[in-house]
């Protein structure tokens, strides 16, 4: 991941969009001034260079010239069909995906994001008090 992308998200991120067995979704500042920042800012298009297995890890988008700091983990084994629409995985967990694998699933896709990108946290901890969230991560980039 390009060193200006790395602190976009933050700890206390909350992982607001899970559905089983496809993909883990996170990248919505907690913090509606941080999230202010980055809504218009758009990320360039990779090509796609790897697919979408099990445990990669790509940036969430809604078509060519959208990509933000929105970012989903892979979780399903039949995702390649992301690949022919342009979702270009820029990561892989190499360790720890029984912990993705423990996300909270059970709101689904019940979280609305204008309203995160408006209120943040405030509105996720009131809504949807179970969502698990980032505490603390940590990027290795291996040549």
């Amino acid at each position: 991941m390009p060193t200006k992308y790395r602190n976009m998200t933050g700890a206390r991120c909350r992982f607001f969009r899970v559905v089983p067995n496809f993909i883990v979704q996170i990248g919505i500042n907690g913090n509606p001034d941080v999230q202010k920042q980055w809504r218009s800012r758009h990320i360039e298009d990779d090509p796609v260079k790897m697919t979408n297995e099990r445990g990669t890890v790509t940036f969430a988008m809604a078509g060519k010239g959208t990509r933000t700091s929105q970012i989903f983990f892979n979780t399903g084994q039949k995702n390649a069909f992301l690949d022919r629409e342009g979702f270009a995985p820029f990561g892989k967990v190499i360790s720890g995906m029984d912990v993705v694998d423990r996300i909270f699933n059970g709101y689904r896709e019940k979280p609305q994001q204008g309203s995160i990108q408006q209120q943040g946290n405030s509105y996720l901890e009131k809504e949807f008090p179970k969502l698990s969230f980032i505490s603390r991560a940590k990027f290795i980039v291996r040549t």
